[in-house]
């Protein structure tokens, strides 16, 4: 093995002390030429038996590093400077909280704690402080306007989709990759029909707009339509679900799961045969749904099409092809024969049935990603939802470009809109919901601690704007579906 020589550790020592003078963060007056020939002769001035090309190369390597610190150093001093402002702004609109009055002495201990902790850590860390100071704000506020009612457990899987009756008795549906699809009472949480007639997971449930009839899409490449009869039990006195502070804003563990034998679904009427089966997909079925009228029903694919059926007949009335990649999600407008299809393929595409001669197509260019769902809002508008993160607002009539576009920190799974408030329910990847208005402002986070929320992915999101106890839901892939009472009129207040 080589040894070390005494020229060699004579070097190190020599290394070493350049070191202690060049890594210095200290900011001082004088200009870069000043500061390098300082350093120079201080080099110069030391016993070294380094070549001088090697010791002009290392010094001019431990400058970089001191600048790389210098710039670290004033985005430092700006970082903290915005947070002092936020601090400031925070002081003067949090005059309230839970309905508590606070000091501003209480404001400025907090804004000054908070700044202490952040001036040690570095720029990545300040990021994310910030958002916290703003996420932990609008909780607060929005708190008792976003109020968790409901938890609906029963599942054994992931729910994929949530669906609300159109027809009385109202109530909440359920599609499960367990392989069945749920029926529950709002008011009590209790589950009312088990659907088991799916031999692959259940991927989408809609209602039929007048009788009691339900279609569901899944993997084993078929559509059920099934009818159901339901008995509400007599609701009982909820709990409150929300007494608690901001500062119990904390994440949840794989192990707070929820039971997947929930509040008795074992012992609920069990359905296990449909009154027709849609058959003509080669792949999974990943989404379904009725045409205005209920007369005929649309189901999308990994086969990369769409069917359009005769619900009577069962028979396929068109196949709707065009995209390059499997579909993700199908809509049906309310009140006209429009469909729109999303899919892999970054596009999400209009299919007109109004005239039974002509069956026209628009093609929607617009995210960089799948687009997960594509939904009609009031008049001709479309909102698509992506995992590009964007979530935007489409005009019918111009198909170019959206009039308005959300940007967002995690993908978008199935989104949904209050027709009669113009309200957009986000569903994300990160385990949030938000809601946004038609314009892309943000309104409001739905709650998310240790003791209410998703706990894991939420998958899609549904409005029910009439219902006196809830009326949005979601449901994702921690098992639960969560009824939610949005106070709208405070919502849009706040804004």
């Amino acid at each position: 093995m080589p040894t070390e020589s005494g020229s060699c550790a004579t070097a190190r020592q020599a290394k070493q002390k350049r070191k202690s003078h060049s890594l210095s963060i200290r900011r001082t007056n004088s200009s870069e030429q000043e500061r390098s020939g300082l350093q120079r002769e201080m080099l110069e001035g030391q016993d070294s038996k380094l070549p001088s090309s090697v010791r002009n190369t290392l010094l001019e390597l431990f400058g970089q590093i001191e600048r790389e610190f210098e710039n670290l150093y004033i985005e430092n001093l700006e970082l903290r400077r915005e947070i002092d402002t936020l601090n400031e702004r925070l002081a003067a609109e949090g005059q309230t909280i839970d309905g508590a009055e606070l000091s501003k002495g209480q404001l400025k201990t907090k804004a000054s704690h908070s700044t202490s902790q952040l001036s040690q850590k570095l720029k990545t860390t300040y990021k994310a402080s910030t958002s916290k100071i703003v996420s932990s704000f609008k909780t607060t506020t929005s708190r008792a306007i976003c109020q968790l009612v409901k938890e609906y457990i029963g599942h054994r899987d992931g729910i994929w989709d949530v669906s609300v009756t159109k027809t009385q008795p109202i109530v909440l549906g359920t599609a499960s990759a367990d392989h069945t699809a749920l029926l529950w009472s709002i008011e009590t949480g209790k589950c009312l029909v088990k659907y088991v007639g799916h031999a692959g997971s259940v991927n989408s449930i809609k209602f039929h707009p007048t009788e009691q009839v339900a279609l569901t899409a899944s993997g084993d490449q078929t559509a059920h339509i099934w009818r159901y009869m339901v008995q509400l039990p007599t609701p009982q006195p909820t709990t409150d679900c929300n007494q608690m502070s901001g500062e119990d804003e904390v994440e949840f563990s794989d192990k707070d799961e929820p039971d997947g034998d929930g509040d008795g679904c074992g012992d609920c009427p069990t359905i296990r045969t449909s009154l027709t089966s849609l058959k003509s997909h080669q792949g999974v079925v990943i989404a379904a749904d009725w045409l205005v009228g209920g007369k005929q029903a649309v189901t999308a694919s990994w086969d990369r099409t769409a069917n359009l059926y005769d619900v009577e007949t069962s028979e396929l009335v068109h196949s709707l092809t065009g995209h390059d990649q499997e579909l993700t999600h199908c809509c049906t407008h309310p009140t006209q024969r429009l469909v729109v299809t999303s899919s892999r393929d970054t596009t999400f595409r209009l299919w007109d049935f109004r005239d039974p001669s002509i069956h026209s197509v628009n093609v929607f260019q617009g995210h960089t990603d799948t687009v997960t769902s594509a939904v009609f809002t009031v008049g001709d508008n479309v909102v698509s939802g992506s995992d590009d993160r964007t979530v935007k607002v489409w005009d019918l009539k111009n198909m170019r470009s959206p009039i308005a576009t959300i940007r967002t920190d995690s993908a978008v799974n199935r989104i949904n809109v209050c027709v009669g408030q113009r309200i957009i329910a986000l569903p994300h990847d990160n385990r949030q919901v938000r809601l946004f208005d038609m314009s892309g402002v943000r309104l409001a986070r739905l709650p998310r601690s240790n003791r209410q929320g998703h706990r894991r992915m939420v998958c899609c999101s549904a409005w029910s704007e009439d219902h006196p106890l809830c009326n949005l839901f979601t449901c994702g892939f921690d098992r639960q579906a969560i009824g939610w009472n949005i106070n709208i009129p405070a919502l849009l207040q706040e804004k």
